[in-house]
């Protein structure tokens, strides 16, 4: 590490001289930045303000997100509506179902039912 340390200490003791061409060049593209970046007053207020649903849209990440968002969506929906047979039916445990009248918990309460405590 003291090597190192060593090699360091030189290098700053003599610091390469930057070739001319790299500096005319990098002065060269701050004057054309400036030059473009510089905007008046009147122009910044002329812009047009996003819309409440662009700004929401450019906040979840564009178009493709929102496709995504709304496959998720749908999804949830037809599982909701349709469960897989592992899942239970939330239609019935609502007693919302009309092909069956049997409900799981149709003998108690349910505010008795979620407030059991688990042991």
């Amino acid at each position: 590490m003291q090597e190192l340390d060593d090699l360091f200490a030189a290098a700053r003791q003599n610091p390469a001289p930057m070739p001319d061409r790299l500096t005319r060049a990098i002065m060269a593209d701050a004057v054309t930045a400036r030059a473009e970046g510089v905007v008046s007053e009147p122009e910044i207020q002329r812009r047009p303000r996003l819309g409440m649903w662009r700004q929401l849209m450019f906040a979840i990440g564009g178009v493709p997100a929102l496709g995504g968002l709304a496959v998720a969506c749908a999804a949830g929906v037809w599982i909701g509506l349709s469960p897989p047979s592992f899942l239970p039916d939330p239609a019935q445990l609502v007693g919302l179902s009309t092909t069956s009248t049997s409900v799981p918990y149709d003998s108690y309460d349910l505010a008795m039912v979620l407030g059991e405590e688990i042991q």
